[in-house]
Formats: C-alpha cells, structure tokens, sequence
C-alpha cells in the first residue's frame, strides 16, 4: 500500500520531502504533501524543494503546480529557478523556459553551469536562435565558455538554426573537447545531410560512445545509404536499443522487408518503437496480414500499443463486434488503408465515423493527394468547412500537395493566397514548397523562381529540389545547372542531387559535365540509391532491383519480359523511350537498360502468378521513370490489368490504358 502525507503528523524535515515526496503519484498525493508543510512551517526552503521535485516528476500536471508554488514565494533560490528551466525546456512549452531565466536575471541571480544548457535548450526547441545568441554572450562573461554540456548546447543551437560555420568555429574553440562536443558536432552535421563532414569528425574521435555511433547510424540510413549504416553497426563494440531501431528504421525506409524482419527476429530486446518500426514497414509495403500478424505477437509479449499501432489489428474486430469507431482509431485506419494503397477503403472507414476531427480530415484529405484524386481533396475541404471544422497549417500542406499531384496551378496559387487573408494561417516554408513544385511541375519556372525570391524565409532543400526537377523535365539546363550546384553546397551528402544534375548535363548532351559530377560523388564517397521494387504473394515478399537475376525463377520473370516487350511492340507498336536514358551509349544498350528496370521486374513477376482477376501492387522506393510508366499502362491494356504502383511521392492506379496521375507526377 502506497504512503500518503499525514497533515497530522510532525512536519517533515528537508531530508523527508524526498521520501515522502516519493510515493506521490497524483496531484491529490502531492497537494496533501504542500498542505502539510504549510500547516507546521510553511518553510520557503521546504517549500522550493517541492516545487523542485514536482517540476523535474514525470506527471505533466506536477509542472503545472510547481509553477503556482514558483509564483508564490517571495524569492525563489537558484537551484528552484533551475528546476523549472530544465522541466520546461523538455515540456511542450519550451518557450516558458525563457521568461523565467530573464526573471532570474532581474532578481539578481546569477545563472549558473546547471542553468545555461537548459536555457540553450529552450531556445533550440523553440527554433529562437537571436535569444540563444544573447545567451551566450552571458556565458562568456559568466567564465563557463569552457564547460563541455554548456558548449555542446551552443553547437546543437547553431547547428539547428543552419549556422554551421559558428558551430564548428565553437567546437574548433574547445580547448578540452570531450565526447558531449564531439557528439554535438557529428549530430548537427547529420541533422544538415552533410555526412561526409560527420564521418571526418566521427573517425577523428579517440574515445566514442554509443551516441557517437547511433548519430551516424541513424544519419547514413535518413540519406538512404543504408549499406554504411549497416557496416557501422556491425561494427559497433557496443549496441544499445537505440542502435537496434536505428538500423531497422533504415531497412524500412528503403522499403527492404526481409532486411527489416531479419534484423527485427535478431534483436535481443524490443521497445514499442521497434514494433511499430516493422508494423509501419508491412504498412507500407501493402502488407496489412503481417502487420495484423505481427500485432497479435506484440500484445502477446506484453508491449502496449501506441494509437498508431492499435488501428491495424481494430478494424476486424470493430467490424465484427459491432463497434463504434471514434476518432483515435478511425483516423489511424483511414492512414493505414490510404499508404496500403486501399483508398476507397480508407474513405468508407472516414464515413462511418461519428465524430471527427481536424487530424481526421486532414489524414483523409492527404490520402486522397497522394492517390491523386483532387476533386474528392477539394470536396472533403469544402465539407470540412461545412462542418465547422477549422482547417490548419497541416491542412493546407494536404491540398497544396493534392493541387501539386494533379497540376492544377490556379486552384494551388488561389490557395496559398488565401491562407493568411482567409483562415489568419501564415504559410511556412512547406506549403511554398508545394507551390514551388507545383509550378516547376507545369514548366513554370520563372514564377518559382520568383515565388523563391519573394520568400519571407530561406527557401529549404526540398523547395530547391522540386526546381531542380521541373529543369530536369523541362530540359532548361542554364537554370538546372545554377540550382543544382547550389543544392550540393547545402546538401553534399545526398545523392539524388548530384544524380539530378548529372542527369541534366547528360540531357543536354554535355558528357564531361555529367562524368564530373559523378565522379565528384565517387571523390565525396556518395553512393547512388537503388531502385528497389518490392511485391508481395502469399504472404512472401519478392524484392528486385534493375538486370536483378538473384530471384530463383530470373528465367521465367525474363522470358515473361520477353514476351511483354514483343507483344507491347505487335499490338501498339512500342518503343522504348530512350530520351530520359542519360548515359552516353549505344540506342540499343539504352533500350535494354530500360528493359530491366525493377518494376518491370515485379509486373513480370505477378503476371506470372496472381489471378486476372487480382490487382498487381508494387512499391518502389524512388520515382518511376518515363518509360516505366508509359509501358505499365501500355500492359494494363493489353493484358487487361489493374495494376497500382506506390513510387516515392505518390500511388499511380494503372487500368485499362490509363494511369490516375493523368501523367503528370
């Protein structure tokens, strides 16, 4: 049985509040303790260190009160000041962190080396670098520009606030660095992409531990270069949980199941994190009979699911109980079914929901963009509206990005247009992203240019990177040259940029230009991202990657190729679309390198063994190219195929000729 402060009982030393501060669990508990100290002593001291524990306890509400007794007595000391500071820094509120440090000043309190990490902290959170600025201006004149957690704060802040140059001019500066700095170093590096810098950093350490490891771990597999990220781990002297979900998260961002499962089956322990990690991978991959699967197992080892995790195994159940669905589980199931490419599912699951709110409409109007059904994006808004839920910041990234699928400017510019004039929503760089690659998409590239130029913020990477596509479509080489090497300078660690603009120096038939590139990628130690295709039958996945002969029936797949490719040619006379092959080689060899791209592989592979009747479902980790999807409606024709292929940005529904996209992806 739990303890409970006694009121009646003699008033509790500064030593006792810990004991009996300790069995409190609710804020019954710990207004019982606060009365009994302001009945027999109401001691400032005995006070402040409740409100100290209270702070630093890990019920939210406990932070709330602490804060009234903050606010209650006459002069908070240091360590109380401290308590809170460092409580809210890592609160949903960091900016609250911020006045109580500038009350501290005006008290006449000196900050000390416990208070300036947390401050640092806050200003990191809540993205306010001119305050951190000022900040450690106080901690040159206070003598602590030598302490290690202090500095290591101060690079994790202009590493955030996209000032590399003063985080490593800081971490050039220590004059004793320790592993905290390096490790800081090595993160705002990997936070940038630039992981050729970090791994210089990371191989320079002498002494590293876990975290050093786990930063470049979780970096290489966020860049897609999953096979240095696997090397690291296997070469790890030491693995905690974190570098477990780290390396699974990279198979899963490749789309490589069977890697992920295998890993998955070796980890010595699991979290949540690790089941949701695998049950997002079946997601994705359009596999929700493992996932249902795998959720079974979950339960039964005892882990608690999240609320993204529980939709996968509710639905069948619900349905056969009779259940209603309310809005936590809904919208979890209307997200899983829209990535599992199973829209009209997700949208009859969005219209037996009773209650519904912003987070459902959204989820429901963002499954429609990605499956490029914009008239139904533009009436779920509408009857949003209707319903008098108001739409948010995240809303808008959902249309924008519905108007981007399906190119239609006019409607995508009215809306950014009327986001602060309308609804008092100010656009953040992610909504003039989608705009930008609007734009570029249509081969408006003099308006993205200069959207870019009237931006009241830096434009990020992917904005810049949706223009450097719109070039590479539109074949404008003057533009795509100056963006792409812009594009590298920010970001030298990602390989699709140097691709892009090797691509388009190739298209414009400058081969030098284009080998540079290249070989600047092999000089900078950047690997390209394969194409992958992953389908599944029957519960095995099948995985394939261009002129892939590693699956045990290559044979069957290439003949079947074969006979596709000769039967597209006899009844619609195709021929390979050469054009977007950027190698400078033989007509012929362009044609065969086409051939056998992964995809291609995959349809082979389920028209060999689904019924008619069954849709073939393929997901692929980058872009399909031209050529791919031209043939992939040519054989939904032919062959009298449904056909749906999840890329990297979007779900194309193939039938009967036709592709959902209306080619513009």
């Amino acid at each position: 049985m739990s303890r409970t402060p006694n009121p009646h009982t003699n008033p509790p030393s500064n030593p006792q509040i810990l004991s009996l501060f300790n069995p409190c669990k609710t804020l019954r508990h710990l207004k019982q303790l606060h009365a009994q100290i302001i009945t027999h002593h109401n001691s400032p001291f005995q006070l402040s260190a409740l409100a100290s524990l209270s702070a630093l306890s890990p019920f939210p509400t406990f932070l709330a009160y602490a804060k009234t007794i903050f606010h209650h007595l006459q002069n908070p000391p240091p360590s109380l000041y401290n308590s809170l500071i460092r409580a809210l820094s890592s609160s949903k509120t960091p900016p609250e962190a911020l006045p109580l440090y500038h009350a501290m000043l005006q008290s006449g309190l000196k900050p000390d080396h416990m208070t300036y990490p947390f401050v640092i902290k806050a200003c990191n959170e809540s993205s306010m670098t001119w305050f951190g600025l000022l900040v450690h201006t106080h901690v040159v004149k206070s003598g602590f520009e030598c302490d290690s957690y202090i500095v290591s704060s101060l690079i994790h802040l202009y590493a955030n606030g996209k000032d590399l140059g003063a985080a490593k001019q800081l971490f050039n500066l220590c004059s004793d660095r320790d592993v905290v700095s390096w490790n800081a170093m090595i993160d705002g590096y990997v936070k940038h992409g630039e992981m050729g810098h970090a791994r210089i950093v990371f191989d320079r350490m002498v002494c590293r531990d876990v975290i050093s490891w786990n930063t470049m771990i979780n970096g290489y597999a966020i860049v897609g270069k999953i096979d240095e990220a696997k090397r690291l781990f296997d070469e790890m002297p030491e693995r905690n949980l974190v570098s477990w979900n780290s390396m699974l998260a990279g198979f899963v961002k490749c789309g490589n199941v069977e890697d992920a499962f295998g890993l998955f089956s070796e980890m010595p322990c699991r979290d949540v994190v690790s089941w949701n990690s695998m049950l997002a991978c079946y997601a994705q991959c359009g596999k929700p009979n493992e996932a249902l699967a795998l959720f079974d197992q979950m339960r039964a080892v005892g882990i608690k699911p999240t609320e993204a995790t529980v939709g996968l195994h509710l639905h069948t159940y619900i349905n056969d109980n009779r259940i209603e669905v309310n809005s936590i589980v809904g919208t979890a199931l209307v997200d899983m079914y829209a990535k599992c490419g199973k829209i009209s599912l997700a949208t009859q699951v969005f219209n037996a929901m009773e209650s519904k709110d912003v987070l459902a409409w959204n989820t429901i109007i963002a499954g429609m963009a990605i499956h490029g059904n914009v008239k139904e994006a533009q009436q779920l808004f509408k009857e949003m509206k209707e319903a008098g839920v108001e739409p948010n910041d995240i809303t808008f990234v959902a249309m924008l990005s519905a108007c981007s699928h399906a190119g239609m400017v006019d409607e995508g510019q009215k809306l950014l247009d009327c986001m602060s004039s309308s609804y008092g929503i100010e656009p953040k760089v992610e909504h003039y992203g989608c705009v930008i690659d609007l734009l570029a998409r249509a081969g408006l590239l003099e308006e993205a240019m200069e959207l870019i130029g009237t931006l009241p913020m830096e434009p990020n990477p992917c904005a810049l990177g949706a223009l450097l596509g719109g070039c590479r479509i539109h074949g404008n080489f003057e533009l795509g040259e100056m963006v792409g090497k812009r594009l590298i300078n920010l970001q030298p660690c990602h390989s699709g940029r140097y691709i892009l603009l090797s691509n388009i120096y190739a298209a414009a038939k400058k081969w030098d230009d284009a080998r540079k590139v290249r070989n600047l990628m092999k000089v900078n130690g950047i690997s390209k991202v394969p194409g992958v295709s992953v389908i599944e039958l029957k519960g095995m996945v099948h995985r394939f990657v261009a002129g892939d002969w590693s699956h045990p029936e290559s044979n069957k797949i290439y003949e079947k190729l074969n006979e596709i490719h000769t039967r597209l040619k006899s009844a619609i006379g195709y021929s390979a679309d050469t054009g977007y092959v950027l190698l400078d080689m033989e007509e012929e060899d362009k044609e065969h390198a086409l051939a056998v791209h992964s995809e291609k592989l995959a349809i082979a592979y389920g028209l060999l063994h689904l019924d008619s009747k069954e849709a073939i479902r393929i997901v692929k980790n980058l872009r399909v190219c031209r050529d791919c999807h031209h043939v992939t409606k040519l054989i939904s024709k032919v062959y009298g195929r449904e056909i749906i292929v999840r890329d990297r940005n979007r779900f194309h529904h193939f039938e009967d000729g036709e592709c959902s996209c209306l080619d513009f992806w």
